[in-house]
């Protein structure tokens, strides 16, 4: 007896698209899920922070503000929740490290002058850190591969020779006073 004849229909089936197609392909479905996530927390950012419009005005009052006022601490938590989730966005989106930085920076700004009581909660209706690090998000959201600019790393650079003029500073100013004792 001999075997039965192959058919057309017994050969396996071969993937006529190119394994650039499929990872291309691969990668579309990648940043689309990515662009929804970006979407996502854009609205929860627009909503802590501009949900009210001033007439005539581009300046809002969100939740942030109104939390912030109604329940002192409150509206910094919820923000603080928001602000991590967009630097974990930002990272899954494969944003670029001196960008991520330059959002950690917003945060920190925001923070610590956030602390000084009533100047704090006015600070916070100016500089809204979550606004500025969602443009920062956007602005990488039509890029398959992310690029930081010169502005972003000049920042970096400015914060890091700041922070060391903050730490030489009394370092040098003790010194001095000491070679003026002796």
């Amino acid at each position: 007896m001999s075997a039965p004849a192959a058919t057309f229909a017994d050969v396996p089936a071969v993937s006529t698209e190119s394994p650039a197609v499929v990872d291309a392909e691969r990668m579309a479905q990648t940043h689309l899920a990515r662009t929804a996530e970006v979407d996502k927390v854009g609205s929860v950012v627009r909503w802590m922070e501009d949900i009210v419009r001033v007439p005539g005005t581009k300046f809002g009052v969100g939740l942030d503000a109104i939390l912030g006022f109604l329940l002192p601490g409150v509206g910094d938590a919820v923000t603080g929740t928001v602000a991590l989730s967009l630097l974990v966005t930002a990272m899954r989106r494969g944003v670029p490290r001196v960008v991520v930085l330059r959002m950690f920076l917003n945060i920190a700004v925001d923070v610590l002058v956030g602390m000084v009581p009533v100047v704090g909660d006015a600070f916070d209706l100016v500089w809204r850190s979550n606004v500025r690090n969602l443009e920062l998000l956007e602005r990488h959201q039509g890029e398959l591969e992310p690029k930081a600019r010169p502005g972003d790393y000049a920042i970096v650079a400015a914060a890091v020779a700041m922070v060391g003029a903050s730490v030489a500073a009394p370092i040098f100013a003790l010194g001095y006073l000491i070679g003026l004792v002796l």
